[in-house]
């Protein structure tokens, strides 16, 4: 579990906008970790779920629990 590489990653996303807005439009944790991934940084989506609650500047890591689709 990489928390600094978290940190890293949370602290560049604070400073560019174009990053900011492709995190936030992610749908899942395993998405951040991708981008995070193609930076050079190491964590994975579980590690960013074990991160909740977590604050790094001004950005506090959060969950969303999404409800289930029925079918």
């Amino acid at each position: 579990m990489s928390f600094s590489e978290i940190k890293k990653f949370l602290k560049i996303m604070q400073s560019k906008d174009d990053l900011k807005k492709k995190v936030l439009s992610c749908s899942t944790a395993d998405d951040v970790a991708l981008i995070a991934q193609s930076m050079g940084l190491n964590f994975s989506g579980d590690d960013l779920l074990r991160f909740n609650g977590q604050k790094v500047g001004k950005v506090t890591v959060r969950k969303v629990n999404h409800p289930g689709e029925y079918h």
